[in-house]
């Protein structure tokens, strides 16, 4: 019997197909004006090979080989669900009784289900809270720079990551816009919650209306051909050259708008006297860009309205702080923060629904318990937590401390794709005695974990999907039974808060569907009180989804337009309610790596400090997957290279290497090395390649530091260095590599089928 369900994920809204039992196909939702081709990997991805069919335990752990002993090639033993709530249960408690409650590490970094209620994180925390507390990060892998540094200079996140300057503004005011980084489509297609997919489409609006777009990139493809965007390419990690030299120009020329910079700003007078060397001269020699185009590209900004943006990856290498700092100076120097469609904002390109026109409303979330313990890092340091317990770390004007982690439990996310130094990682992550993992599949983290607990996929369960850059409500119909003997993660965490006493505060006394109402009448009285009527929740669960209200052309929105109009009657949240150009917080701080103004800071592997024959990686996010979600799927397979991630390269910096199109190579630094095929691109600039972020973790020595990665994961070649000691952000973008031919028998591709298992060893 053929069903037809309502769902959601990341990648966009969908209509499950399911016969006898099993899930055959997804249709578009009808709403989506262009649905992702992501939703098509799903089928295969629920009923991979890659699931964990039951509980497990890694036999070196059973057999007491725990803190000191790498992890990741050790068999798995399964056990049933009774001995493994038993022995996470007392692990736990013993952990808190020996070593106190901020020796678990609640880590749970990633996107995990685009369901609000069935968000792994936030069970999963929620349980650990309600416990005794836990140890968790802060910030997030894909702007961590950007979080700690905005409030500083503009007083906000909203620049990056709320609610910016929308399309609407900008294909209604400004003629020119300059995308550093690019503006790339592919991103819109991915939205946090889940959405329809509008954004290529505002985009494609504002070039119609009469927007020029400038994409300052090394790589062309980073703005769609629809956009008829210029190219400016530009060497990797010199954007910040790049915006000096500009301001610069329109300094030599008397053209910057002093008044602004004296009732908007502070620190003018002490950025300026830096610049007067950073002419365009100085920034070819480190761009790559004529000293002409410089001028030029400065000129066009004064002449005409303009929105100036860069994608988060900027801020994702070394230094990262100093683009962005940069690109705030050089709309200072425009005067134009706030004023209609333009001014400055970041992210643009980098993940649906940025700029979308929309009204502010309610969103949908499981509440949250209180965690008793205050002790945190910023995410990216998890291999410092773990090599230097006892230690201290400066963070934005603190001192941590980083506590002796003896236990991790994570679920919703995947270390060993989205960290950086990944062999770093693997001895680090011999620290500590117990590691817990709720997964549904064999990924890279399940294999490196101690209890391995099976977890449903948003098919196998209800749920709710919402994204507050996106006006529908969508609700996500349980569509097939769990597989093997998965758990939904709520279910797993309420009887692990049964075994230490607390059950009823975890769940408080409700299940599913109890939740699922709870959450959406909770919404529904908020939006109420904003005078939008919504249905109730049954109407909503047969309908399948709530439209909230469409904004028209008339509410477009500017960023700091009050601000523009009159800074002393709606300053920004900084200590001087104004533009930090210059920040007496941040240069009180003393950071060498982060001064109180931006600067130019040669980046640690960049080309301008590059040996013969060393060439820039660049890691991006695929068009193929969401991170390393959907690696097993079909849509990701067909992009592959004899089953390897392909690394694109210009044609003739294959040639000079003697290299061909669909060959295997070898990447390598000093580092780590893994395998790829060669994909030429004539768009891409001279000296970079680019290898996607996502391909599944697979060494060829499962748990061997400095083993081969056989699949293609560019983390075993990333440094694990922060951008700066201010943000602790991560240097996850860029490095540099050599390649070479690969020589003899390719070694097979492991990471979507089971480990080894071995028999249950007796209770």
């Amino acid at each position: 019997m053929t069903e037809i369900k309502p769902h959601a994920a990341h990648w966009g809204f969908f209509d499950a197909v399911t016969e006898n039992g099993r899930l055959v196909g997804v249709r578009p939702f009808a709403q989506d004006p262009v649905p992702a081709s992501l939703i098509e990997s799903m089928p295969a991805t629920v009923h991979s090979e890659a699931r964990i069919d039951q509980p497990y335990i890694r036999k070196g752990w059973l057999e007491g080989r725990r803190r000191g002993h790498l992890r990741g090639g050790d068999a798995f033993v399964p056990v049933s669900w009774d001995r493994a709530i038993r022995l996470v249960a007392e692990e736990t408690a013993r952990t808190r009784a020996e070593h106190g409650d901020a020796a678990i590490y609640g880590g749970s970094y990633g996107w995990s289900s685009a369901g609000r209620f069935h968000h792994a994180k936030s069970q999963l925390q929620r349980y650990l809270g309600l416990g005794g507390g836990y140890s968790f990060s802060v910030n997030a892998y894909s702007y961590a720079t950007a979080q700690a540094l905005m409030p500083h200079l503009l007083g906000t996140n909203e620049v990056f990551l709320g609610r910016m300057t929308d399309w609407s503004a900008i294909a209604g005011n400004a003629k020119l816009m300059l995308c550093f980084g690019g503006l790339a489509a592919k991103n819109g297609y991915v939205t946090s919650g889940g959405a329809a997919n509008t954004y290529g489409t505002n985009m494609r609006a504002a070039v119609a209306a009469g927007v020029k777009i400038v994409n300052i990139s090394p790589y062309r493809a980073d703005t769609e051909e629809a956009l008829a965007a210029e190219f400016i390419p530009v060497r990797p990690t010199t954007d910040t050259a790049l915006i000096l030299a500009m301001i610069q120009h329109i300094v030599s020329l008397g053209r910057e708008d002093r008044a602004f910079l004296a009732t908007h700003c502070v620190g003018w007078d002490r950025l300026a006297p830096t610049l007067t060397d950073k002419t365009p001269e100085w920034a070819e020699g480190l761009t790559g860009i004529p000293a002409a185009t410089i001028r030029e590209l400065a000129e066009r900004c004064l002449a005409q309205p303009v929105m100036l943006t860069a994608s988060w990856s900027l801020q994702r290498a070394d230094y990262g702080e100093q683009p962005y700092w940069a690109l705030i100076a050089l709309a200072a120097v425009l005067g134009n923060i706030g004023k209609p469609g333009q001014g400055v904002a970041f992210g643009y390109g980098s993940s649906g629904g940025m700029g979308n026109p929309r009204k502010e409303m309610p969103g949908i979330s499981l509440p949250a318990s209180r965690n008793p313990i205050s002790s945190f890092i910023p995410v990216g340091r998890i291999t410092e937590l773990l090599e230097r317990p006892g230690g201290t770390l400066p963070y934005n004007g603190r001192t941590l401390n980083l506590p002796d982690v003896r236990m991790i439990f994570w679920a919703g996310g995947n270390p060993f794709h989205h960290h950086q130094d990944l062999n770093r990682l693997l001895r680090a992550w011999s620290h500590p005695e117990t590691i817990v993992v709720q997964e549904p599949w064999w990924t890279a983290l399940a294999r490196h974990a101690d209890i391995v607990l099976p977890a449903t996929t948003t098919l196998e369960r209800n749920d709710i999907a919402h994204s507050s850059r996106d006006r529908f409500i969508r609700a996500m119909h349980q569509a097939i039974k769990p597989i093997g003997l998965a758990r939904n993660d709520h279910d797993i965490l309420a009887d692990l808060a049964d075994a230490g006493g607390f059950r009823d505060r975890f769940t408080e006394q409700r299940d599913e569907g109890a939740w699922l109402r709870h959450m959406y009448e909770r919404w529904r009285q908020a939006c109420a009180r904003l005078d939008f009527e919504t249905p109730d929740f049954d109407t909503f669960w047969a309908q399948g989804h709530v439209e909230m209200p469409v904004v028209g052309k008339a509410d477009a929105f500017t960023q700091f337009a009050a601000f523009q109009q009159d800074p002393e009657a709606s300053p920004l949240d900084t200590p001087s309610g104004k533009v930090e150009l210059f920040s007496e917080t941040i240069a009180g701080f003393g950071h060498a790596d982060c001064p109180g103004m931006p600067t130019w800071m040669e980046p640690r592997e960049y080309l301008g400090n590059a040996a013969p024959g060393e060439l820039h990686l660049l890691s991006y996010q695929p068009p193929t997957r969401l991170h390393s979600q959907l690696d097993p799927g079909p849509i990701a397979a067909r992009d592959k290279i004899q089953g390897r991630e392909p690394l694109v390269i210009h044609p003739e910096d294959a040639a000079a290497r003697g290299l061909q199109a669909g060959q295997i190579v070898r990447v390598h630094n000093t580092r780590g090395a893994c395998l790829a095929g060669i994909r030429l691109d004539d768009r891409l600039a001279r000296g970079v390649v680019l290898l996607a972020t996502g391909a599944w973790f697979d060494p060829l020595e499962p748990g061997v530091p400095g083993s081969l990665c056989v699949h293609g994961n560019p983390n075993v070649l990333t440094a694990d260095i922060a951008t700066s000691t201010l943000t602790q952000g991560m240097s996850a973008q860029s490095c540099l590599v050599r390649i070479e031919a690969w020589e003899g028998p390719l070694p097979p591709v492991r990471a979507h089928v089971p480990p080894r298992i071995e028999a249950e060893l007796p209770a």
